[in-house]
């Protein structure tokens, strides 16, 4: 894996190389951000972190309806834990965050490298998160990429087609528990059609998993590499309403019989009241479920979530988030104000939620929002 990535990267430094000779100049890009973290809960523990994301990207044409562009950009993070009574914990790294080439014709895009690959109707929960993590909390959007080469192709009455080709991934990504295995390639497609007011989609992948160095390791008794299929269907309709829905089945070949089968549902509807400066209301329900056959009842968990935005004006808007864990019989709530200037962005944001998070927390970088505390976060963008 190590050795593919080398390769790529330098056949991507080349491109890059021979890129930036052109006369036409690069557009260089970045964005500094500082956090400050409170968390009373956790025996009042204080997180403080920068992080800097440089990018560089250059696009020139190739013929009249051709062009090829590159993306080069790096996530650099440092952050330091400070526990009452004890000395401060620090933690960071420096890792490639986008490295990409594309090729793009009005109809046609192909893109190769480490990328964001992302799909789906849903927004608060989604079954279709397979390839990234992007956190509905986080105010930045940030998820790390993943090694792919990407086909797109989109026809004059809204069809898209895209098929796909993953290798080199061995960290988990989306909802996985188990990594892929690194040395054996992942493959899938989507296809999107208009329909009515709006869209429909069905979406396919196929990967091997990877126990070895997992909690599941111990349970199987062969060379702990497991097929998975994952088929998934969404769509999106506007009537008045948005209203949206999000399928998905996984079927692994694992003795662990409970772990056969995955089912995700996702319903969700969204609508904009006409109330001052305009409130916007998302809502969303996923059922999830593992069991030993396709459609069993099995073991699951249920969530609600809600999003409420409103503008306050035409530099500041304050956000709302609520999960309900039907299980547990928890809640989770987030409060967001900010600011916005043309290359500043001040963040204020409240949370209170159960100390043990049973929903998905992507904040892996090591985020404290479990329990009760607040954030403030200053970004700054040139």
């Amino acid at each position: 894996m190590i050795k593919f990535r080398l390769v790529l990267f330098a056949c991507l430094l080349l491109l890059t190389a021979t890129l930036l000779a052109l006369p036409k100049k690069p557009a260089l890009r970045g964005q500094l951000s500082g956090w400050a973290t409170i968390n009373p809960e956790k025996r009042y523990q204080t997180q403080v972190g920068l992080r800097y994301i440089p990018e560089v990207s250059l696009e020139t044409a190739l013929s009249a309806t051709g062009s090829l562009a590159i993306e080069l950009s790096a996530n650099v993070y440092r952050y330091g834990i400070m526990k009452q009574s004890s000395r401060t914990e620090f933690e960071g790294d420096m890792k490639p965050y986008r490295f990409w080439l594309r090729f793009s014709t009005p109809h046609l895009e192909l893109r190769a490298g480490l990328q964001k690959i992302n799909f789906g109707s849903a927004t608060l929960l989604r079954p279709l998160m397979w390839f990234d993590r992007i956190d509905p909390r986080d105010p930045l959007q940030l998820t790390d990429g993943v090694y792919a080469l990407l086909g797109r192709y989109y026809f004059t009455n809204n069809t898209n087609i895209w098929i796909w080709g993953l290798y080199g991934n061995d960290e988990s990504k989306g909802w996985e528990v188990m990594p892929s295995s690194d040395k054996k390639p992942e493959l899938g497609g989507r296809i999107q059609v208009p329909l009515f007011t709006g869209e429909v989609a069905v979406t396919y992948h196929h990967r091997t998993a990877e126990l070895q160095n997992t909690a599941f390791a111990g349970w199987y008794a062969s060379a702990g590499k497991i097929p998975e299929d994952r088929i998934g269907v969404d769509g999106k309709f506007d009537i008045g309403i948005g209203l949206w829905f999000e399928g998905v089945m996984v079927q692994r070949d694992i003795e662990i019989s409970q772990l056969r089968y995955q089912r995700m549902l996702n319903l969700g509807l969204d609508y904009t009241f006409s109330l001052g400066n305009g409130l916007n209301i998302i809502g969303e329900y996923i059922t999830i479920a593992t069991a030993d056959r396709a459609f069993s009842s099995g073991e699951g968990t249920s969530f609600s979530a809600a999003s409420l935005n409103y503008p306050l004006g035409l530099l500041d808007s304050i956000t709302a988030m609520f999960y309900y864990d039907w299980e547990n019989q928890n809640w989770y709530r987030f409060l967001n104000w900010q600011r916005l200037y043309d290359r500043w962005r001040i963040y204020l944001i409240g949370f209170w939620n159960p100390d043990e998070f049973q929903i998905y927390q992507t904040q892996t970088e090591g985020s404290l929002f479990a329990g009760k505390g607040f954030q403030v976060m200053l970004v700054f963008n040139h």
